[in-house]
């Protein structure tokens, strides 16, 4: 009996060459024990990186999961950091330890936007699927959801002292936000497109805004409730509420008085920016005294906002100067009269308050921007350039000419532009990557830099044996050699006239073939000679042989018996060349699009091609027959080699996987995943324990061979589950009984996780109920036997608990759930599990477990299941317990505690606002009289008998 081939899984070791991702904002953040503006945190890739921008060096890495981190938002104490993902997700991290506690589900797409309050106890997150959510860090839980962008939004600010939101969008509006009824009072409607950002200024009274043109408008806003406060007459106040025939349109009056009551916006002008394209970010720092801003270049265009002394001190020079201007004018006129002429009036501009600073020319195109306002007029200024660099710049706002000075670059972690190629040391400790314009050598075990050697733009790329020099063939033709102990480039070699697309290492490794855009195959030797300069023997190869062709060369490889050349042509063909009389053998046809990758086994038996059509096909060098094809990638496959000293090999494709095929028995053994963007190219260790992987995502992975078993089956069915659980996620949203379509919505959403939380809700509440059976048949089998009987067996899970009861096993279960899930939990739940969990509640709150944690779940479910409650007669006594009881134990806890508890006050006002007083009195005496009238009708209906 044969066994069964055991393949063994490869995992995700370490992201790294990424300094910071392009998708993600730049932002000063502080550390213990660190000075102000020392710290920068970047996304990267699905990581957040820390970096120290003094030393250069990484001190944190905040790790996230799968997806990509598209927006980061330092909290105002300094301690937490909230990171927004692709997905939607956000998760809130402590800047001490690294680690996520809080997390929330809510958006369908990207988190674009995120905002804390002033004392850090609030959320505002805006995203890709036009939502704002207000979330509530405290209690861990959604507040409200806020309809009414129709496209992305792209900043929200919460007002500081006022219960008010401001939020800008793509659909180039601006709206305010009341959010005690959660409601928009205002729609800005002064752009005529996208609305990129918007900052606060002058205390809250002066907002600015950058679209997609080079204006920068300003608008005046009014606190009209203030200014009515300080003694105005109230005039309008509550008309449209109280006069119901006062306006013909109600609906209108109502919002004009609305907005009338709260606040008005006038446009004040413009500041024009010196860029031409659309503002891509738009900063002010904590003071809103310093204006950043800039467009898709590299230019960073600082403003300075006056303070209203400074602003008097210029408009007092302003009229002098008039004046003397004026009197000269009256001089040359010669019209001097005993009369005194009028004073001449200096109108005060938006330039008199606003006034540019100066500009930073970034190395690069700038993607993101953070300012920091330090002691004695310093501001710090950190850039997240496009080319994956990070900039920091320091300038003093007090001088008369401001001048930035650049303080750090960090560039050295990473390339500028994506790695096209990778290589393996022979001894499997150093990895090499080359991009368009540097050639870098890593430590494998550290990840550190080894060498950076300036190179033109490379294609692929190799090590000499004996790992003492590199090879490089660029775009432009040349052979590129370099020593790695000076890291100097030793020769440069026209090979080919176009791009050299392919080198491969000869079998004898006494040389090396190289193919290229030019049509051409050719043979080197490598050969020791006499530098000139160091009179020293180097490096260098001689040409031997070509081999012309018809077409373009994309790949060339020698079979490791060294009796065949396989090169793939712009035709779509392989052909085959014996190696020692460059003779024709066969030609392999069968691909739609070129063969972009081949590569042949150890034996030489085999040849694996694939293409850009998606597929890989696997030949016998023999006949040339294929022995299978296979629809290997959703995109064209980049990259294809086979795994040392077996027939396994690994593919890379545009659709941001990488796979791994058994060529003798064609089945898919395994899929990486972790890159965001197009992977280019693999790089596999001698040994096969090691592969290195790049992409246009800017990050290097590695992934190590474990030696956990992969099973075939479990990891098909694994595959089927991840692809059940993301349909389920992505399923309709639960409907919320009584929730009419408007402005505002529940904040969470359905996931995975919630529907799971729900489920174990269902098994304990059902494992309760059998217990309370159980229990009532003993109670029975004992009063007929009329003596006491051994009680039943508990069940094994009550056990594992510790033997608690079935009640508090139900709690436990509830307690587990996270917080920021609960409600979404709660609202999955079927209507028949209901009732009893109100019983429930009503006993955990008489024994005061758990109060908070009983009255929230308590209030959501009344709120939500409102109509059902009222309509079941059991549930009167119920009810009637329950506000007697909550209303007293919460009482009770606040005389004990006082006010400590963040989550006590909210239940407080939640239990004695005059809406839930009147809800659960005319929840408890719609039941009555509906039993009440029940009675009647039973009455009626004998009496008529």
């Amino acid at each position: 009996m044969g066994l069964t081939k055991q393949y063994l899984r490869y995992a995700a070791t370490a992201v790294f060459g990424v300094i910071g991702s392009q998708k993600a904002n730049i932002t000063y953040v502080t550390l213990r024990g660190g000075e102000k503006g020392r710290f920068v945190a970047v996304a990267a890739c699905e990581h957040v990186f820390i970096w120290d921008v003094r030393k250069a060096e990484k001190v944190l890495i905040l790790r996230g999961l799968k997806h990509e981190v598209s927006f980061l938002c330092p909290s105002p104490d300094g301690v937490h950091i909230a990171v927004g993902y692709e997905d939607g997700a956000v998760k809130i991290f402590s800047l001490l330890n690294g680690e996520s506690n809080v997390s929330f589900n809510g958006h369908k797409s990207g988190v674009t936007v995120m905002k804390y309050d002033a004392l850090g106890a609030r959320l505002v997150t805006g995203s890709k699927d036009t939502d704002v959510i207000v979330w509530d860090i405290i209690n861990e839980c959604g507040l409200y959801r806020l309809k009414g962008h129709k496209d992305a939004v792209t900043q929200a600010l919460f007002l500081k002292g006022k219960n008010l939101l401001v939020t800008s969008s793509k659909d180039s509006f601006v709206k305010w936000w009341d959010l005690d009824t959660q409601h928009c009072f205002k729609t800005m409607v002064g752009h005529r497109s996208e609305v990129w950002g918007l900052v606060l200024l002058n205390q809250e009274k002066r907002l600015l805004t950058g679209s997609a043109d080079s204006e920068l408008r300003a608008w005046d806003i009014r606190y009209l409730e203030e200014e009515k406060a300080e003694g105005e007459p109230k005039e309008k106040r509550g008309k449209t509420l109280l006069e119901d025939d006062a306006d013909e349109d109600e609906e209108q009056g109502e919002d004009e008085s609305l907005e009338e009551r709260m606040l008005s916006c006038k446009k004040a002008g413009s500041i024009l920016r010196e860029a031409r394209d659309r503002v891509v970010s738009l900063t002010a720092d904590a003071r809103a005294r310093t204006i950043a801003c800039h467009g898709n270049d590299s230019i960073l265009e600082l403003f300075t906002v006056q303070s209203e002394k400074e602003v008097q001190t210029k408009m007092s020079k302003k009229l002098k100067k008039a004046k003397k201007r004026a009197a000269k004018a009256q001089e040359d006129a010669g019209e001097q009269t005993e009369e005194q002429t009028e004073e001449p009036v200096v109108e005060r501009t938006l330039e008199d308050e606003i006034i540019r600073l100066t500009n930073i020319r970034a190395s690069a195109k700038i993607r993101s921007v953070d300012c920091l306002s330090c002691a004695g007029g310093e501001l710090k200024v950190a850039l997240l350039l496009q080319n994956n660099t990070v900039e920091t710049y320091s300038l003093k706002t007090s001088d008369k000419t401001p001048t930035a000075n650049k303080t750090a670059r960090l560039t050295l972690g990473g390339h500028r532009t994506d790695v096209r190629t990778l290589a393996f040391s022979s001894d499997n400790l150093a990895v090499l990557s080359a991009s368009g314009d540097t050639v870098k050598v890593w430590n494998r075990s550290t990840l550190q830099v080894i060498r950076t050697m300036a190179c033109e733009y490379a294609l692929c790329s190799m090590f000499v044996p004996g790992d003492r020099q590199i090879i490089l063939g660029t775009k432009s033709g040349k052979l590129q050699i370099f020593e790695l102990a000076s890291g100097s480039l030793l020769e440069t070699l026209d090979a080919h006239h176009g791009a050299l697309w392919s080198l491969c290492l000869a079998p004898d490794q006494r040389g090396i073939v190289t193919g290229g855009a030019d049509k051409t195959v050719k043979f080197w030797e490598f050969e020791l000679v006499k530098d000139e300069r160091s009179g020293q023997k180097r490096l260098s190869m001689k040409h031997t042989r070509t081999l012309q062709l018809e077409e373009d060369v994309l790949c060339v490889k020698i079979s490791p018996n060294h009796r065949l050349l396989a090169v793939s042509l712009l035709d779509c063909t392989v052909k085959l060349f014996h190696t020692d009389t460059l003779k024709f053998f066969l030609s392999l046809y069968g691909h739609k699009l070129p063969v972009l990758c081949l590569d042949i086994a150890h034996d030489s038996s085999i040849i694996a091609t694939g293409s850009a059509d998606r597929n890989v096909k696997i030949w016998g060098l023999d006949f040339g027959d294929c022995h299978r094809s296979m629809f290997a990638h959703d995109d064209s496959v980049m990259f294809l080699q086979f795994v040392p000293k077996t027939h396994l090999f690994f593919t890379a494709g545009k659709d941001r996987k990488i796979k791994q095929w058994d060529a003798d028995k064609f089945v898919h053994i395994q899929t990486l995943e972790g890159h965001h963007r197009e992977v280019w190219c693999l790089g596999i260790s001698p040994n096969g324990d090691h592969i290195v992987s790049s992409s246009h995502d800017k990050s290097l992975r590695l992934w190590e061979r474990t030696r956990e078993p992969v099973i075939l089956e479990e990891e098909r069915e694994m595959e089927r589950e991840a692809e059940f659980e993301e349909s389920m996620a992505k399923g309709d949203a639960p409907v919320v009984p009584g929730e009419t379509e408007g402005e505002a919505a529940p904040a969470g959403k359905k996931t995975i996780e919630t529907v799971k939380s729900a489920e174990r809700i269902m098994e304990a509440l059902e494992l309760y109920k059998d217990e309370a059976r159980k229990m009532e048949e003993h109670k029975y089998a004992c009063e007929r036997a009329d003596k006491e009987l051994p009680p039943p067996k508990p069940n094994p899970i009550l056990v594992a608990f510790g033997n608690i009861s079935p009640p508090r096993y139900v709690l436990e279960v509830i307690k587990k759930v996270r917080s920021s899930e609960l409600e979404v939990s709660l609202l999955v739940l079927p209507f028949p599990y209901v009732p009893e969990l109100l019983k429930l509640f009503s006993s955990f709150i008489q024994q005061g477990l758990e109060v908070e944690l009983v009255c929230r779940c308590l209030f959501f479910l009344l709120k939500i299941h409102f109509g059902q409650i009222t309509s079941n007669q059991m549930l009167v006594s119920v009810m009637d317990e329950l506000r007697t009881n909550t209303l007293s134990k919460v009482r009770g806890i606040r005389d004990v505690m006082g006010f400590n508890s963040a989550g006590l006050q909210f239940l407080q006002r939640e239990i004695e606002s005059k809406e839930d007083v009147m809800f659960f009195a005319e929840a408890t005496g719609q039941l009555k009289d509906k039993k009440r009238r029940k009675k009647k009708r039973e009455k009626a209906v004998l009496t008529i008998a």
